[in-house]
């Protein structure tokens, strides 16, 4: 994975055993539900360097992204990260209880959808890499929600975690089906779709902290 959230081998495995759903083009309205479930055993993933390096970029261009909005208009009062989802049509209510979900558990810094160009998009369709976050490191990201992961795992948890990595948290493979980043490491039995208290407080420490010095940054550049 390019910067993977649930694990990847599981879906390489799948592709390997003939399970894989049939192509679909990026951003098309194909719903996940109308995808066969795979059916087949978890297999522990332990996420990768380059993966933890990928999510951080990802996490650093939605930052400055902001930083450089929160600039231009200093009368804002809070930090929203706004994003655009009309090209993952099929996880629209995903998406939206994800969005809810980190706003009722984090408050210094909040979701908003737009319509127009956001911090970060969601895109759907196949991906031999499962579904993931990527960022050019310029400001435009997006999280890519893949249709038989989708229905392996819980959707809402595959969404809620992937949004995690734009919020600024890294993977936790190894962590129980109480922690959000642990992913897919639980297995696909589990359907917690919630931060648990240390991720909650991690999030609001770096949208404090972490945000001060990136629109420190921004303002010393102008």
């Amino acid at each position: 994975m390019t910067s993977s959230a649930m694990p990847a081998k599981t879906t390489r495995i799948l592709a390997a055993l003939g399970l894989g759903v049939a192509a679909t083009a990026l951003g098309t309205a194909t719903p996940a539900s109308a995808q066969p479930a795979p059916v087949a055993a978890h297999t522990g993933y332990t996420g990768s360097a380059q993966e933890a390096a990928n999510n951080k970029a990802f996490f650093d261009a939605v930052m400055k992204s902001v930083a450089e909005k929160q600039a231009a208009n200093p009368g804002l009062q809070s930090v929203t990260v706004t994003y655009n989802a009309s090209a993952a049509p099929s996880f629209s209510s995903q998406i939206s209880s994800s969005a809810s979900i980190w706003n009722s558990s984090v408050s210094n810094v909040k979701l908003a959808a737009t319509s127009g160009t956001g911090d970060f998009s969601y895109r759907e369709g196949d991906d031999s890499r499962g579904s993931y976050a990527s960022t050019d490191g310029h400001g435009s990201g997006y999280v890519f929600l893949d249709y038989a992961q989708n229905q392996q795992y819980d959707s809402v948890r595959v969404t809620t975690h992937e949004t995690g990595h734009v919020l600024g948290l890294p993977d936790h493979y190894e962590g129980p089906c109480s922690e959000l980043m642990s992913g897919g490491g639980p297995g696909p039995s589990c359907t917690n779709s919630s931060p648990d208290a240390n991720e909650r407080a991690r999030v609001d420490q770096l949208w404090a902290n972490g945000f001060a010095k990136a629109l420190a940054k921004v303002n010393q550049a102008r």
